[in-house]
């Protein structure tokens, strides 16, 4: 398995876990391996650490865009 694929895999098992914090269940549902892959490679994230916080910018834009809409329903 390449480092990629390893990567994602890692991403992929975190996003899980944290499904519920958050905006990770957004890269558990509309994100392809592909799609996390090159945003590892953009990022150039080659140990797990690495890999996660290259997601938690973005994990963190869609947790204030969910709190919004939770929020604006009131």
């Amino acid at each position: 398995m390449k480092q990629l694929d390893k990567l994602a895999e890692i991403v992929k098992a975190h996003a899980l876990e944290h499904y519920e914090d958050g905006g990770w269940d957004v890269i558990m549902e509309c994100w392809t391996n592909k799609e996390i892959q090159e945003h590892l490679e953009e990022a150039k994230a080659t140990t797990p650490e690495e890999a996660i916080k290259a997601f938690q910018w973005l994990v963190n834009v869609y947790a204030e865009r969910q709190a919004d809409a939770v929020n604006s329903a009131f």
